[in-house]
């Protein structure tokens, strides 16, 4: 493990908006990686960008990660409560020659960029306030603040051997005198995040492949401190159904907005799992086997497609084998939110009957609904289903339906029987305008079953509604 004692992983979102699906699918990999090793993962908040940082923010990443069942051994750490470290470090490099302060201004940078523009030469920052041997650098102008910048080495290569896309190499020639600290002195993100991963350990890095390009600068701040390298992995991106890539800024909705709408941790985890990772041809798996399983191989270089349905049948799945009680407290929340008031007690016995044609918490709970609330039948079915040649047949199993002393399954399939039997009908035709009535919609399990979860006087009062 060089010179690692023990696996660590982090996570490390910004808190400026909602935890985003593509981190949460990261946080999973990391998460499964250190379990797997019997190491130590990390919730680190990078909150300096302090203008968009929030703390409903904080509390949605908090929130999602407990959701998800994504425990942390060490966290959250905020960057900004760090503040006198990172400078500390920088003082570090500054007096061994490895970072020097510019007092380059805004527009004079604008000005070297367009004439390198011009002269169809690469944008990168001329290094004139970098010292050098022999160099006479100008007299600091009064009333500029400097940012610090690091002193990127100008010759050789950087490589590394990524977990996931392999070998990478990028000349130095290509990369910047990177800024480490603004002109308020807050560090920026490429600088922070060495410093914090030095310090907490961290042994393996996973993220997105849009860092790619901030790894060389990266692990040249981490040869100039003497410290460790961590390994890193970059994760394709997820593509939304559009071929886009899935981003905060491009709508995409948070865990949470998953949570709400009624999928399952379980179900998510699992999913997300397979949007770059597999194991074998194994679909469906707990987050346990995922641990057991998650080295770090097979870990896919390309792009994974969201997919909405395929989520729902993972979920579904989810649905159909979770413990009856939870997933009845889950509808119970459900419909409160929907203003519909309700116990455990009261839903529980109903959710076997309709779970299986659900992919969500929420599907099923809009089934339960017609249990406790008044039911509008559309004007389309009423006028398909409920027509004149059968309502003489529907006041009839009324009036059965009205006389059975006990309300069960089995009386309530006699009348259904003794009705059709008398009106010389096919059961079709009687059981899907009842069911328009009773229920509100013209498809439901088996007619019996379902009328047994009602109230008796309930039945009736929608019967006898024409």
């Amino acid at each position: 493990m060089s010179s690692f004692d023990k696996i660590r992983t982090r996570i490390a979102p910004s808190p400026t908006g909602f935890l985003h699906l593509g981190t949460a699918r990261t946080a999973l990999y990391s998460w499964a990686y250190a379990r797997h090793h019997g190491g130590e993962f990390v919730l680190r908040i990078e909150d300096t960008d302090v203008a968009r940082s929030t703390q409903d923010s904080v509390d949605q990443i908090i929130a999602a990660m407990n959701w998800l069942g994504l425990s942390y051994d060490e966290g959250p750490i905020y960057q900004m409560q760090r503040l006198d470290r990172y400078q500390a470090v920088i003082d570090q490099l500054i007096a061994a020659g490895r970072a020097y302060r510019c007092y380059a201004t805004p527009e004079e940078l604008t000005e070297m960029r367009e004439a390198q523009k011009a002269r169809s030469e690469k944008t990168l920052y001329d290094r004139r306030w970098r010292p050098e041997p022999g160099k006479v650098l100008p007299t600091p102008p009064e009333g500029v603040k400097p940012v610090v910048r690091f002193a990127n080495p100008i010759e050789g290569d950087v490589t590394w051997d990524d977990v996931v896309k392999g070998p990478i190499t990028i000349n130095n020639r290509e990369i910047d005198d990177l800024i480490i600290a603004r002109t308020d002195g807050v560090p920026t993100y490429n600088f922070a995040v060495v410093v914090d991963d030095w310090d907490m350990r961290i042994s393996h890095v996973f993220r997105g492949d849009e860092h790619v390009n901030n790894t060389p600068w990266q692990i040249n701040i981490f040869n100039a401190l003497g410290a460790p390298l961590p390994s890193f992995g970059h994760l394709p991106i997820i593509l939304g159904d559009d071929g886009l890539k899935l981003s905060k800024r491009r709508g995409a909705v948070s865990v949470m907005d998953y949570a709400a709408n009624g999928y399952l941790p379980e179900g998510m985890l699992n999913y997300l799992a397979r949007l770059g990772w597999s194991h074998g041809d194994d679909e469906l798996f707990s987050a346990e086997q995922m641990v057991s399983w998650f080295d770090g191989t097979h870990l896919s270089k390309s792009p994974a497609q969201w997919d909405p349905a395929k989520l729902d049948w993972v979920n579904g799945h989810y649905v159909k084998q979770i413990d009856e009680g939870r997933l009845a407290a889950l509808v119970v929340a459900q419909l409160a939110g929907k203003g519909i008031s309700v116990t455990v007690a009261q839903v529980q016995p109903k959710v076997g009957l309709f779970k299986d044609r659900c992919a969500t918490v929420a599907a099923l709970a809009d089934w339960l609904a017609m249990y406790f609330v008044n039911v509008a039948p559309s004007a389309e079915d009423l006028a398909t289903h409920v027509t004149e040649a059968v309502r003489p047949a529907i006041a009839a199993l009324a009036a059965r339906l009205g006389a059975v002393a006990e309300w069960n399954k089995a009386n309530i399939q006699q009348a259904l029987k003794e009705t059709l039997t008398a009106a010389g009908l096919k059961m079709p035709q009687l059981a899907v305008p009842v069911r328009v009535l009773v229920c509100g919609r013209a498809q439901t399990p088996s007619l019996d079953a379902v009328l047994e979860h009602f109230d008796q006087k309930k039945v009736l009062e929608r019967l006898q509604s024409l």
